[in-house]
């Protein structure tokens, strides 16, 4: 009985062997996604592992499309492995989005200065924006904007009134030369989602 099906089901792939080629390329297809997955995982081990840092002087240097994959990558090494970089036309506000391991969902804007401190102050503009879309749109838990210069003063009320949370300069060079991850640096932020987590 056995032997009658699995001969009837090769006779069925012989006379249809695109049925036989589309299950192979989609195992093919599964197999490189999971390889990718592993070496991605393993690299970011090794990442984590070595300490990412950054120094303000490397941060100054940056494009800010590489200001943004460098706080993606902080991220990661902070413990977000799907942290992903998402700024570009249509982001809706957002740069980098990440979960974190306690499955609180990040939000961040990224504002890079050329001249750092000396740089324009990041106003309230830019936080109507990102408060406009970081819950609503993106349903983000923390919401959060970087900068490797500064705030304005309403900037800094405007973000106090709205929950939202502000890494200037400063805190961002501990938060880059450093290993603590931001949740640890930043003041009150939203409890864990994870039942039995803390940050």
């Amino acid at each position: 009985m056995v032997w009658s099906l699995i001969a009837g089901v090769l006779r069925w792939l012989a006379a249809n062997p695109w049925v036989l080629v589309m299950l192979l390329l989609i195992a093919a297809a599964a197999g490189g996604v999971w390889v990718r997955r592993r070496r991605e995982a393993a690299r970011w081990d090794r990442v984590r592992k070595r300490g990412l840092r950054y120094a303000l002087p490397q941060i100054d240097a940056l494009h800010h499309r590489q200001f943004e994959e460098a706080v993606r990558d902080l991220m990661r090494r902070d413990g977000c492995p799907e942290a992903i970089r998402v700024g570009g036309a249509g982001d809706n506000g957002a740069d980098v989005k990440a979960t974190d391991p306690f499955g609180r969902l990040w939000v961040i804007q990224c504002k890079h200065r050329r001249a750092g401190l000396a740089g324009a102050a990041v106003g309230t503009p830019d936080l109507h924006v990102l408060n406009g879309t970081g819950r609503p749109v993106h349903h983000g838990d923390v919401v959060v904007l970087v900068t490797n210069g500064r705030f304005t003063g309403k900037a800094v009320a405007f973000a106090r009134s709205q929950h939202l949370h502000l890494v200037d300069r400063h805190l961002l060079a501990r938060w880059a030369a450093g290993s603590t991850p931001l949740w640890e640096l930043l003041g009150t932020i939203p409890s864990p989602r994870r039942p039995g987590s803390g940050s």
